[in-house]
């Protein structure tokens, strides 16, 4: 039987896991189902979540820079 931890973490049976195709690692959403009881799924991530994943990859001013270069051809 799990337990819920001081730092509310819960740790799921491996068994569990690989009852429905869960591997460490995966991101997962936690919501109500009611009458005390959690859902657990695999995350679905959307196109807006995409937003922000590459910041502070390029240096400060580079796609402006490239936006110069492409306008001056």
């Amino acid at each position: 039987m799990a337990r819920i931890s001081a730092k509310n973490q819960i740790t799921v049976p491996v068994a569990t896991l690989q009852e429905v195709g869960l591997h460490a690692g995966e991101h997962v959403t936690v919501e109500p189902a009611g009458d005390g009881e959690l859902r657990i799924r695999r995350a679905t991530f959307t196109f807006e979540d995409a937003f922000g994943a590459l910041t502070g990859t390029y240096p400060a001013g580079y796609l402006d820079r490239l936006d110069a270069e492409d306008a001056a051809r």
